[in-house]
């Protein structure tokens, strides 16, 4: 591994991984409460809207296998820097569009950039910095991404309320600036050996990748189409298939599926991917049911999760001291549970409810959430040597992507199937949502046992 000029700034590389966290957990949830302000003024139903949702999220799973090979063969901050800049001038022509073609293409150009920030950030940090510093520091980055995921819909809400919609991506370009600056100043340009670029493999991972990704963007609208989004799956198996065959046979895959064989990567990868399904649906119902059912502002809506943005940097110096008393195996099993504790009880919501029950909810859901991520994301990178990195780091950010997708889905479908098939109408809206909250905090729970097959001593090294 090789690393130019280095820089006396890097003890600052932590500062530069947040900010990409940040902005691209704001960019994924600012928008969903900005859709109806951006189809009014551009004259568009709602439900056409889709396609910003979709075209981002399609290209964000075609590219994220590239950003390992990329950093690697021309540098963590060459790539880094063209990243974030690609992500800001995305943002830019996001703003200036005219019609749902121009914004679905800048969507598009602002994806490709995103697909790269947080993995080679990511992977940077892992290549300057020992085992025994990663989860102190991956505490720390992680903060920000939870703050964009609750923050986002929030400052959506305000700006489409009181602002112009165009608002909610211009704020990406002092953001973007920063990010480039600093990276700039402080991210060593760190190399690593590559083989010949994988077209092939690239061809059938990431078309597996895009077909789930619009099966699942597809099944989130209800179940009009379950034909085609059986197809898609059916496909995208096919393809994995081909990809599994061509990997066996090829000396440098795009994706290294033997990493799957390192037992803490593994249950990292597939725990975070079903603790997913249940609490990534809750950012998305709260707003809606906030908005559809209790009849709040777009902007009242969104503040109410605000109390959980604050709960993730309190929480932050304790969860390093909580992880290091109790152990990863017991701190994912115990906080799992209580998660699906937390998500159950909101289901008791009513229009009327108490502000202080809001704001205790909040709380413990972003406490939770924060200790939740950063014990996942850690215990997957705990054991990787710096020739695995690059690809168990790009493995994570595929399962992330793919488990926020999977669970707004699987939210999406569980709401559709009380609200449709069990008609629950109008006044019984409510009770639809209260039910679908039920079923992710019984999804969650179920989530802990994949935590179980952990050792009482995995992590041991990360926390020296």
């Amino acid at each position: 591994m090789l690393k130019e000029q280095s820089s006396p700034y890097e003890k600052y590389l932590p500062m530069v991984a947040a900010v990409a966290m940040f902005m691209q957990s704001l960019d994924g949830t600012i928008l969903n409460t900005s859709l109806p302000s951006i189809a009014a003024a551009m004259r568009y139903s709602p439900l056409e809207m889709q396609s910003v949702i979709v075209s981002y999220a399609l290209t964000l799973a075609l590219f994220i296998p590239l950003s390992g090979w990329l950093s690697d063969k021309f540098g963590t901050r060459k790539m880094f820097l063209l990243a974030v800049f690609v992500f800001t001038l995305g943002s830019f022509f996001c703003a200036i569009s005219v019609n749902l073609l121009t914004l679905n293409l800048s969507r598009i150009l602002q994806a490709i950039g995103g697909s790269m920030m947080v993995p080679i950030a990511r992977l940077a940090i892992l290549y300057q910095y020992p085992r025994n510093k990663l989860l102190k520091i991956m505490n720390y980055i992680t903060i920000p991404g939870l703050l964009g995921l609750v923050v986002g819909p929030s400052l959506g809400g305000y700006l489409s309320d009181y602002f112009a919609w165009q608002w909610i991506f211009l704020v990406n370009l002092p953001v973007g600036f920063l990010g480039m600056f600093l990276a700039y100043k402080i991210m060593p340009n760190f190399k690593n050996t590559v083989g010949k670029f994988d077209v092939l493999g690239l061809l059938y991972f990431s078309g597996a990748l895009v077909l789930i990704t619009f099966a699942l963007e597809v099944s989130s609208v209800g179940f009009n189409h379950y034909l085609l989004v059986l197809g898609l799956f059916f496909i995208a198996c096919v393809l994995f298939v081909l990809y599994y065959k061509h990997f066996k046979s090829t000396k440098y895959s795009i994706i290294n599926l033997n990493l799957f064989k390192i037992r803490t990567l593994r249950i990292g990868l597939i725990g975070s991917l079903i603790t997913r399904f249940g609490i990534s649906g809750l950012p998305f119902l709260l707003p809606l049911m906030m908005q559809v059912g209790f009849g709040f502002s777009a902007s009242k809506a969104g503040f109410m999760l605000l109390p959980s943005a604050l709960t993730t940097i309190a929480i932050k110096p304790w969860i390093v001291p909580l992880v290091k008393r109790f152990g990863y195996r017991n701190i994912l099993i115990s906080n799992t549970l209580f998660l699906a504790v937390i998500i159950f009880v909101f289901s008791f919501m009513e229009k009327d409810t108490p502000l202080i029950y809001y704001i205790f909810l909040m709380i413990a859901y972003g406490a939770f959430t924060s200790v939740q991520m950063t014990a996942m994301n850690t215990i997957t990178l705990a054991d990787l040597t710096d020739k695995q990195a690059s690809g168990g780091n790009s493995l994570l950010t595929i399962m992330q992507q793919l488990s926020i997708s999977f669970g707004i889905s699987i939210a999406a479908l569980i709401l559709a199937f009380y609200k449709d098939k069990m008609h629950f109408y109008q006044g019984d809206l409510i009770t639809a949502f209260h039910l679908t909250l039920i079923s992710l905090a019984v999804l969650t729970a179920f989530s802990s046992l994949t935590f179980t097959k952990l050792k009482s001593n995995d992590g041991e090294k990360l926390s020296g």
